[in-house]
């Protein structure tokens, strides 16, 4: 097989296709497939050219983290959650998140996360046990990885703008289900940086690698 891979050699460097051979495990994640080209000593492309290391990121490599996000095959997915088995064609393509800068080929900036939280204080304080009675859901929202997959296949969501994407409508029912104190605030919050502009597309519910229900938050969000 052949991975192809969108290259970036820094964050001011124009970007570049090069492809690898591949004929290892077809039931090995697209992480280990990235970990064996990077294996060897001298690396070359495709061509028999000389190869620096694919610059990636991973740590739990369980689907548990969210660090190997990435565009597999023009699909948003974690890279540990993906194999190979279950692409289509003989040809891997691999690039970074669109929507956040790009650090290093594969690796990207996705600070906006956070700072867009903090911009508005989407934190509990105060924690008041069995506000709300939903704890499947909260259990839900608590699992999300602020991986960023659906910020990139949300139509509505662009750096830098008012709207912070689905994973802030999720953060926000849950500190309303848990502080009294900070509903009526994170109630503004919401209806500024997400249902102003949310088109309900719901793409964001169908990409997220914990399958957490978003439109459960949006529902219970828009009621309040």
């Amino acid at each position: 097989m052949k991975v192809k891979v969108l290259r970036q050699q820094g964050p001011f460097g124009k970007p570049y296709w090069q492809t690898f051979d591949y004929d290892g495990d077809k039931n090995a994640s697209i992480a280990a497939v990235i970990d064996s080209i990077n294996y060897r000593d001298d690396i070359t492309d495709s061509e028999g050219n000389p190869a620096d290391k694919i610059s990636w990121e991973c740590s739990c490599l369980q689907g548990m983290c969210g660090a190997c996000a990435m565009v597999i095959n023009n699909v948003p997915r974690l890279a540990c959650d993906t194999f190979v088995k279950d692409l289509k064609g003989d040809t891997i393509t691999l690039e970074p998140l669109r929507k956040f800068p790009v650090i290093s080929d594969l690796v990207v900036d996705r600070g906006i996360i956070q700072e867009n939280l903090k911009k508005v204080d989407a934190f509990i304080e105060e924690y008041h046990k069995e506000t709300e009675k939903d704890p499947e859901l909260e259990y839900q929202i608590g699992r999300c990885l602020k991986c960023g997959l659906c910020l990139e296949v949300c139509p509505n969501y662009v750096k830098g703008d008012n709207f912070f994407g689905p994973l802030f409508a999720n953060d926000s029912y849950f500190i309303v289900s848990r502080s009294k104190e900070e509903r009526t605030k994170i109630k503004k919050d919401y209806k500024k940086h997400f249902a102003k502009g949310c088109s309900k597309s719901l793409a964001c519910q169908k990409v997220c690698p914990m399958n957490i229900p978003t439109l459960a938050s949006i529902a219970k969000m828009n009621r309040l």
